[in-house]
Parts: structure tokens; C-alpha cells; sequence
């Protein structure tokens, strides 16, 4: 935790790397938290640590008032970067895969509807199990045929009232009606009775 042996090469490079975005140990100006490290620090830092140059230099020229200077002197240690121990990164390591693992397992939702169609055919000739078997005929993915029943209209002609599923971003009412109208031989319309999201 912290700086370790301000007089060693190794405790300035530390010290160096610390500073390369920082003017001051802690905060934005000098502070006793400057005066403890500056105090442990032998002597001016080698030029080519040109970060913990700088700030020697700079909290040097504070000689007169270092007594004045804000903040508390604490022990060496508690000043520097904040080491992380390894069985902390390891825990927050382990949660996130966790996590990520978590929601990866979330199905995503699929929006699906539940759709009511009713195909007219064109009299009361037309063959209605033929034109069923076109309608239930049609398969695509996200498509699924439901019960069926046939529903009097009048003059003796029935219309075929069919249930299906869909999942909405890969069918639509659009799609159903195109393929189910170019059975031309047996359907003159398509219309929606009822649409419901499930």
C-alpha cells in the first residue's frame, strides 16, 4: 500500500509514475500529504524522472511555508497508489464473471402475438378443407397454425376463422395476407378478427 523506500530507485519510479498525472500527492495543492513524501525523498530525483523532478522542485520552493500547508501528516504508507491486493481484484474478478455469466443465461424476450384471421373464399363451392390445408400450408419461422373452425357468413357460404402465433419481429399481418391471398383459387380476402399480444 502506497509508496514503498523513497531511496530507492525503484520507491522514485513509483513515486514518478504517480505523479506523470498528478501535480500533488493528494488533491490540487500542496498539502502535508506533499511535505510527508517530500521528507522521505532523499534528495532531487534523477532527471530522467521527470514527473517526481517537477514536484520536488515545486514543493521545494515551499520550504519556508511547509508548516502552513494544509492537511494532516500521515505515515508514508498511507499515501501513494492504493495497492490493490490480489484477493481483492480476484473478487471483483469473480463477480463479474458471475454477473456476466448471469446475463448471458437471461433468455431474451421474444415479443410474440396471437392472431385471429378470417379467410373469405370466393362461394359456396369452394372447397374449404382445400383451402385450409393452403392456409395451414404456409410455414415460416416465428409461424404457428392454431385451432380452426369454419364460420357461416350467409347465402350458405363459410369463411375459415384460423388461429396462429407469430413472433413479431419475424411475421407479420402483411406477410400472413400476401400468402395466404395468392391462393387465388380459393380465397378472396383475408381480414384480422383479433390481434393480441401475448
Amino acid at each position: 500500500m502506497g509508496f514503498g523506500d523513497l531511496k530507492s530507485p525503484a520507491g522514485l519510479q513509483v513515486l514518478n509514475d504517480y505523479l506523470a498525472d498528478k501535480s500533488y500527492i493528494e488533491g490540487y495543492v500542496p498539502s502535508q500529504a506533499d511535505v510527508a513524501v517530500f521528507e522521505a525523498v532523499s534528495g532531487p530525483p534523477p532527471a530522467d524522472l521527470c514527473h517526481a523532478l517537477r514536484w520536488y522542485n515545486h514543493i521545494k520552493s515551499y520550504e519556508k511555508e511547509k508548516a502552513s500547508l494544509p492537511g494532516v501528516k500521515k505515515a508514508l504508507g498511507k499515501y501513494g497508489p492504493a495497492d490493490e491486493s490480489e484477493e481483492a481484484k480476484r473478487l471483483r474478478e469473480e463477480r463479474l464473471a458471475q454477473y456476466e455469466s448471469k446475463k448471458a443465461k437471461k433468455p431474451a424476450l421474444v415479443a410474440k402475438s396471437s392472431i385471429l384471421l378470417d379467410v373469405k373464399p370466393w362461394d359456396d363451392e369452394t372447397d374449404m378443407a382445400k383451402l385450409e390445408e393452403c392456409v395451414r400450408s404456409i410455414q415460416a419461422d416465428g409461424l404457428v397454425w392454431g385451432s380452426s373452425k369454419l364460420v357461416p357468413v350467409g347465402y350458405g357460404i363459410k369463411k375459415l376463422q384460423i388461429q396462429c402465433v407469430v413472433e413479431d419481429d419475424k411475421v407479420g399481418t402483411d406477410m400472413l395476407e400476401e400468402r395466404i391471398t395468392a391462393f387465388e383459387d380459393y380465397v378472396q380476402s383475408m381480414d384480422v378478427a383479433a390481434f393480441n399480444k401475448i
